[in-house]
């Protein structure tokens, strides 16, 4: 894989090349870029694809000891990570983690165009759910992340209702979630750096001032959301739909909240239909779909 240098330390990075419109594809805690393995091959051939290894604790290259790795401070290495590889005219597309909007709370938007947010943290529920608490508490005590770790080698575990089992319909294949895991079970760098990131989380209020001032954003938003996820609640997708002037919304059937496992077709359809309607028209529509969205002249 690529490498870029940034403030932090190192990034490594997916590249699919090309001259079409670029799609930045971000991933969510203790996972990669493969999470997204499903739903690039059909992207490809038209499209620019990115997919940067975040240091969320399957990164393979510890952080410099001091790097801020807090949520303010991962959103600020992607926007550093966009200018490193002058990516312009980015359609940003976030799932499960969403600490990248807080780019647009910045108001670094220079290089991105376009936002899509699949079933992702906002307003003030970070961490999401059950899992995300029980890795705050993790982090919080001493050996905790590394005694998670090695549990989560067993796969009832690893597949529990209240843990990486809530996120999908159907397991994920193990020799993915292994690829996922061993970087914070083997190395203590990495697993520093997830605890950096886990007891960072800033006070509700924070959380929900930043949310506010991403109304600036005036580029196209689509927000793909889960019906059967679990972490996320259903009632931030139609929220977050409205916070952005130019504001979509798809509710997808038969997923959790890792849609590009669950349903990697119907985030594909959606994906291709937004960067198409929003190239060619520009125009501004709010659609509510259930498994299909409706598409802008045909009501509400």
């Amino acid at each position: 894989m690529p490498q870029v240098e940034l403030s932090s330390g190192t990034i490594a990075y997916e590249d699919t090349g090309g001259d079409g419109p670029v799609l930045v594809f971000l991933h969510g805690v203790l996972m990669d870029h493969t999470v997204w393995r499903k739903v690039v091959p059909d992207l490809r051939g038209t499209h620019r694809c990115v997919l940067p290894t975040l240091p969320l604790g399957s990164h393979r290259t510890p952080m410099r000891p001091d790097a801020d790795l807090s949520l303010r401070g991962q959103a600020l290495l992607v926007g550093e990570f966009l200018d490193r590889l002058d990516l312009r005219e980015v359609t940003l597309v976030l799932n499960d983690w969403g600490g990248a909007q807080l780019l647009l709370a910045e108001g670094r938007t220079a290089r991105i165009a376009r936002l899509a947010l699949v079933a992702c943290e906002a307003f003030d529920n970070y961490p999401p759910g059950r899992p995300g608490r029980s890795l705050v508490r993790a982090a919080s005590i001493p050996g905790g992340l590394a005694l998670l770790m090695r549990l989560l080698r067993l796969r009832p575990v690893r597949r529990a209702p209240n843990g990486w089992g809530a996120m999908t319909e159907h397991p994920i294949p193990d020799e993915i979630t292994d690829a996922w895991f061993r970087p914070a079970r083997t190395d203590p760098g990495v697993r520093r750096d997830l605890a950096k990131y886990l007891t960072s989380t800033p006070p509700r209020r924070q959380l929900l001032q930043w949310s506010e001032q991403m109304r600036a954003f005036e580029g196209p938003v689509l927000v793909a959301w889960a019906t059967r996820d679990r972490l996320m609640p259903r009632e931030h997708g139609p929220r977050l739909a409205e916070l952005f002037p130019r504001g979509r919304l798809a509710e997808i059937e038969g997923s959790r909240t890792l849609v590009p496992e669950d349903r990697p077709d119907e985030l594909v359809r959606l994906l291709q239909d937004f960067l198409h309607t929003t190239r060619t028209t520009g125009t501004h529509d709010s659609a509510v779909a259930s498994g299909h969205e409706k598409t802008p002249g045909h009501g509400e």
